[in-house]
């Protein structure tokens, strides 16, 4: 009987603590904004993306990871292709840019195993315009990409963050993306320095001295065609370099 009472007084113990952990995970949740809590969105393409990385280790190691959107995305399809193979296959680089993708979504990806076994030597960030396109807040835009670039860090703590600061979109200057995005740089600029953060502000490269946004680089006011990712490249190789060195 003594042992019985026991064993009911242990369960109950072990049922309260898991509940506890359980509202204790909710009301975490709770107080994280939206672009801090991983989601998945295309689990499809994330395993994909594990199966590429197997391809790519069993040539070497991998030394540089792209982390992003669709604009990320973009240099694995014609605009970017090209200037992707004579820039980054030396690095034997490992791109897992996902058009659409904010940074829950990305955050999902990586607690997911895309960075797992890996030991780059810099990871290149861009995240955050979708955050923007789909009406979170300035704020909770930096926040989420302050989330991404802890858990990049925090899986792979030897290797150099390279954040670039999200692009600029909208043709006109006036356009309202324009000045989200300038407060969501200004935010994410102050990780430099920190977690092996080093950002990177290459935005007015893209841009007419009117400060509109060149059709020729990016026709529909958001996505680099061929000589925008040339401008992305060149603008970045300095940088990029000595963190490869």
């Amino acid at each position: 009987m003594h042992r019985r009472r026991v064993a009911v007084i242990a369960s109950a113990v072990t049922a309260l603590a898991l509940s506890f952990g359980t509202l204790r995970a909710q009301n975490e949740s709770a107080n994280k904004p939206k672009s801090c809590i991983p989601q998945v969105k295309n689990p499809e393409r994330h395993d994909a993306f594990l199966k590429d990385k197997e391809k790519l280790q069993e040539k070497g190691p991998i030394e540089l990871v792209f982390e992003g959107d669709s604009i990320t995305d973009g240099w694995r399809g014609r605009n970017g292709r090209f200037v992707f193979d004579e820039e980054y296959t030396r690095y034997n680089c490992f791109n897992t840019g996902i058009g659409g993708d904010r940074t829950e979504h990305l955050l999902w990806r990586i607690d997911h195993g895309e960075l797992d076994g890996l030991h780059p030597k810099a990871v290149v960030l861009m995240i955050g315009t979708n955050n923007l396109g789909n009406k979170q807040s300035v704020e909770d835009t930096i926040a989420g990409i302050k989330c991404v670039v802890s858990a990049i860090h925090e899986k792979l703590p030897e290797s150099k963050i390279l954040l670039l600061a999200v692009f600029p979109r909208g043709h006109d200057a006036t356009d309202h993306f324009r000045d989200e995005i300038k407060q969501v740089n200004e935010g994410i600029s102050k990780l430099d320095g920190t977690e092996n953060v080093t950002y990177l502000d290459i935005g007015p490269k893209f841009l007419d001295p009117d400060l509109t946004l060149s059709k020729t680089i990016m026709p529909d006011a958001l996505h680099p065609n061929e000589k925008g990712y040339m401008v992305w490249a060149e603008s970045m190789k300095p940088t990029l370099e000595k963190l490869m060195k």
